[in-house]
C-alpha cells in the first residue's frame, strides 16, 4: 500500500470523535459560506440558489461538516461531494455528517485526481492535500478541470519558514523508523522527542504543536512520508500552471511588507508588483507555517467597500467590537507569535457596533448620520485592518 494511504488508514487525521458534534461545530477558513462569498462572489451570492460544493481530500470531515451545516442553516439547496481516498477517514466524516442528521451529502472514496469526474462545482476546499500528492501539479490541474467557469476554490497548503525544524526532523526520523509499523512509528518519534538536544531546530520552533494533539497530529507533522511545502512564489507559480489565479490570501494583511517594515523601507516595498510584495513579506514574518488562499479561473477580487456590502464579523460581537474600539482606538491581532497593533478611528466605534450583518454600509453611515465621504473616512481603516485579518466579510445573503 502506499504509505500515504497507511498512514490515514492508522491515523485518520485529524483526530475527531463523533459524539463532540453534540457539543460544538468547528469553524475554520476557508469554507465558511459567509468567507467564501466575500473572495469568491464578491459578497452579493444568492444562497437561496443551488450550491454544489467538492471536498477534495475531506479527512475526518472539519471543512465539510461546518460548510454543510452552516448551509443548512441558510437553507441553501447543496449537493455536497466528499472525496479522500482514506476508508478510515470517510467512516469518521459520515459519522459526524450522521450525528448532525446532514442529508445533502454524497460520500466517495477515492483520488483527488478523478474530481472531474463529478461533475463541475460552484466551489472546492482542498485543505493540506496537494502538498502530499506524488506530482502536486496533478492536483491543481484536475481541481481546476472540476470548477465552474465562475466556480472558486479554497485550499490550504504547507509553508516552509513557520515550519521551521520540521524538514530536517522528519529526515531524521525518516532513517530511525524505516521500515516500521505506523504503531511503531510514532513510539520511536516520542522517544526521539524527549532526546532531542535544545539545540535541534524543531525545539527552538515553539509555534509547532501538532503533534502535542494527537497520534495522528505527530504522525502527519513528523513522519509523513510525502511533505512538500510552498512559498509564496512557489504557489503562484503552480496555480498558473493549473490556470488558476489567486483571489487573495484570507489573512491578506501577513502578506504586506508595511506590517514588518518602517515606513521608508515599506514604501520601498510598495514598487513591488502584488506576488513579489507577499513573498517578501513571507520572509520577514518568518511565522507562516500555511497559505490559506482563494483562487478562481477567472480573476477577481474580494468582496469591497461600497454602500451595498453588508458587513459581517467572524466571531466577534460587533458591540462589543465597537465599544472596544470607541475606547482604544486600536484592533490588536496575534499571530503565530506576532502580535499586531493597528489604529483605527475612535470614531468608528460606533459604526462598527452595527457591523452585524442586518445593515448595509450605506445604511449604518444614514444610521449614524454620516454622508458615504465622511462615513469612509472613518471606516476605511477598520476595513483594511478587519479584512487584513479576515475578521470582517461582506456578504449580502449569507447569515
Amino acid at each position: 500500500m502506499d504509505p500515504v494511504a497507511a498512514q490515514y488508514e492508522a491515523y485518520p487525521y485529524p483526530a475527531r470523535d463523533p459524539a463532540d458534534e453534540a457539543k460544538r461545530l468547528i469553524e475554520g477558513s476557508p469554507s465558511h459560506p459567509a468567507e467564501i462569498d466575500h473572495f469568491l462572489f464578491g459578497g452579493r451570492r444568492d444562497w437561496s440558489r443551488p450550491f454544489r460544493a467538492l471536498i477534495a481530500g475531506g479527512g475526518t470531515g472539519d471543512g465539510l461538516i461546518m460548510l454543510a451545516q452552516k448551509l443548512v442553516e441558510r437553507g441553501t439547496p447543496a449537493e455536497i461531494t466528499y472525496l479522500d481516498l482514506s476508508a478510515a477517514s470517510r467512516d469518521v466524516a459520515e459519522a459526524r455528517a450522521a450525528a448532525r442528521g446532514l442529508s445533502s451529502i454524497r460520500f466517495v472514496t477515492g483520488d483527488l485526481l478523478s474530481a472531474p469526474e463529478h461533475g463541475e462545482f460552484d466551489y472546492i476546499d482542498c485543505t493540506g492535500v496537494l502538498h502530499h500528492l506524488p506530482e502536486p501539479d496533478t492536483g491543481f490541474a484536475a481541481l481546476a478541470a472540476a470548477l465552474a467557469p465562475e466556480g472558486g476554490l479554497g485550499a490550504m497548503v504547507y509553508a516552509p519558514y513557520g515550519r521551521t525544524g520540521v524538514y530536517p526532523l522528519q529526515g531524521a526520523l525518516a532513517a530511525l523508523t524505516a521500515g516500521e509499523a505506523p504503531a511503531a512509528q510514532v513510539k520511536i518519534a516520542k522517544a526521539t522527542l524527549k532526546a532531542l538536544p535544545k539545540t535541534n531546530w524543531f525545539t527552538l520552533n515553539r509555534h509547532v504543536g501538532d503533534h502535542r494533539a494527537s497520534d495522528a497530529g505527530l504522525y502527519d507533522l513528523l513522519l509523513h512520508a510525502r511533505d512538500r511545502p510552498y512559498d509564496v512564489e512557489g504557489l503562484v507559480a503552480a496555480l498558473t500552471r493549473a490556470g488558476l489565479s489567486l483571489v487573495s490570501f484570507t489573512e491578506p494583511l501577513r502578506y504586506e511588507p508595511k506590517l514588518y517594515l518602517p515606513e521608508g523601507l515599506a514604501k520601498r516595498a510598495e514598487a513591488l508588483d502584488a506576488t513579489s510584495r507577499a513573498a517578501l513579506a513571507e520572509r520577514l514574518a518568518g511565522n507562516m507555517k500555511v497559505h490559506v488562499f482563494y483562487a478562481a479561473k477567472t480573476p477577481r477580487k474580494p468582496a469591497g467597500m461600497t454602500p451595498e456590502a453588508r458587513p459581517r464579523l467572524a466571531g466577534i460581537s460587533a458591540a462589543a467590537l465597537g465599544a472596544e474600539i470607541g475606547r482604544k482606538g486600536v484592533v490588536k491581532m496575534e499571530r503565530d507569535g506576532l502580535s499586531h497593533a493597528l489604529a483605527v478611528p475612535r470614531g468608528a466605534g460606533p459604526l462598527l457596533a452595527l457591523a452585524d450583518g442586518r445593515m448595509r454600509l450605506g445604511e449604518i453611515a444614514r444610521a449614524r448620520r454620516l454622508d458615504w465621504i465622511a462615513f469612509a473616512a472613518l471606516w476605511k481603516p477598520a476595513h483594511e485592518a478587519l479584512t487584513g485579518f479576515n475578521l470582517l466579510r461582506y456578504s449580502d445573503g449569507m447569515r
